[in-house]
């Protein structure tokens, strides 16, 4: 040990050391110069700083967030900044607290001016300093004494899963939410809406927890919800032996078509085909259009299809036809 202190000794002040040790001296005493110099100077910094709502009576519900945030640009020396950033010499700048009865007005909304906001945060500040800008220029709160109503949550966004896939059905943790919020506003809010949501490109089922896009004044409970949306792989499919029914028979005349029945191609998910039979397909042929256009051939369509399939379309799009008298009730 005597050794290593020996060793230490000569190391340290040896004739380069001492000069280095000197050197470092200086330029200790220069950077603490130099600092005290840099916060001896005047400075304007923006502070962000929350503001609760206080006091709320029991028969109130608070229709925006109880906690706010405002903020201030303030102008002093660099030193006393510095103690409202980190609170050197206290807490810094404390959160600002407003009593809900004394902004309230009776049309459920709350004002609290910029000038109100300078005067809380000036009882805060060393005499020296000065607010030079607020944000925004006034706090406004909302609320209602409970009304509320029930609506359904619906997705919102771009939601697109892999090219050989498709949503096959969507469900939501919970499916609806109260809603909060004046009289007009809830007569005008029938669906509340997630945020934007924005995802591409998969194939296996996605959850998703998402924040719903409430207005202002507007609260829900709860205010996120669960969104799963299901995929299923596409594949080319069809069904035969649909009938061709006429719409807009005159009485007592029938329709009769060549082919009588058709195919229709479409694309769904394996899980939708499998359920899917020629019954749930509707295929018709319009009177009133065989009428005004008299022709060999009359143009079908597919007026009915079930959810869940995409890109349907018919074998084909005309088929000879005659026009009957109906022996059904003779």
């Amino acid at each position: 040990m005597q050794k290593f202190w020996r060793v230490l000794k000569g190391l340290l002040f040896s004739k380069g050391n001492k000069e280095f040790l000197i050197f470092l001296s200086f330029l200790a005493l220069s950077g603490v110069f130099w600092l005290f110099m840099t916060l001896n100077e005047t400075y304007e910094r923006e502070f962000s700083i929350p503001v609760t709502i206080t006091n709320v009576p029991k028969n109130v519900v608070l229709t925006s967030d109880e906690t706010d945030t405002v903020r201030m640009t303030i102008r002093d020396k660099g030193i006393t900044l510095v103690t409202y950033m980190y609170g050197i010499y206290g807490d810094g700048l404390k959160n600002l607290r407003i009593n809900f009865s004394s902004y309230a007005r009776n049309n459920g909304m709350g004002i609290v001016s910029a000038a109100e906001l300078q005067k809380m945060v000036y009882q805060q500040l060393a005499s020296s300093s000065q607010i030079v800008a607020v944000k925004p220029e006034k706090l406004e709160y909302y609320f209602n004494y409970g009304a509320k109503k029930r609506v359904p949550v619906r997705w919102s966004g771009r939601v697109i899963p892999d090219e050989l896939y498709f949503i096959s059905r969507v469900q939501y943790w919970p499916d609806s939410v109260d809603v909060y919020a004046s009289t007009e506003k809830l007569d005008s809010i029938n669906t509340m809406y997630t945020e934007q949501l924005n995802y591409a490109n998969f194939r296996d089922t996605l959850f998703v927890n998402v924040h719903l896009a409430r207005g202002k004044g507007v609260k829900t409970v709860p205010d996120m919800v669960k969104v799963g949306f299901f995929t299923d792989v596409l594949t080319d499919e069809e069904i035969e032996g649909i009938l061709i029914q006429g719409i807009n028979m005159p009485p007592g005349k029938v329709l009769r078509t060549f082919p009588s029945r058709v195919t229709v191609h479409f694309v769904a998910g394996a899980s939708v085909y499998k359920n899917l039979t020629y019954e749930d397909f509707t295929v018709v042929a319009d009177y009133k259009e065989m009428k005004a256009s008299p022709s060999e051939k009359c143009r079908i369509y597919l007026k009915n299809a079930p959810p869940g399939i995409s890109r349907a379309r018919l074998s084909v799009d005309a088929v000879d036809y005659l026009i009957e008298e109906d022996q059904s009730g003779l």
